[in-house]
């Protein structure tokens, strides 16, 4: 279950932020999963509230949205989206000369805190 390391890492960085801003504790946290970076949502976030006991992040609420599965076809020129990234045809054009543009991890894109 890479879930749990992922979440892990996670608190450890909103960790190092809230200290650096001198927040008393993290209300909030937004991240953007990666269309490739096979992650289960509902693992993720019962992870995260495991992880986040007895930090600044306990209790936090938690948004998470899902980045599109964005490619850039250079045969027809155009940005398509891939269902999975198994399939690495352009759903345009049927070309295999595809640029991924998707992540495949997880980013901290936004944080809530209260100030001390």
């Amino acid at each position: 279950m890479h879930e749990l390391t992922l979440c892990q890492r996670t608190v450890e960085i909103i960790e190092q932020q809230a200290q650096r801003l001198g927040a008393r504790r993290v209300t909030g946290v937004w991240l953007e999963i990666g269309a490739f970076s096979c992650v289960e949502q509902s693992a993720l976030a019962f992870c995260f509230e495991l992880v986040c006991r007895d930090t600044c992040a306990q209790g936090c609420a938690l948004h998470l949205t899902q980045q599109a599965a964005e490619c850039w076809c250079h045969d027809c020129e155009q940005h398509v989206h891939l269902l999975t990234q198994r399939v690495r045809r352009c759903p345009q054009c049927n070309g295999v000369n595809l640029r991924i543009v998707a992540d495949d991890g997880v980013q901290i894109k936004r944080l809530e805190i209260e100030q001390e």
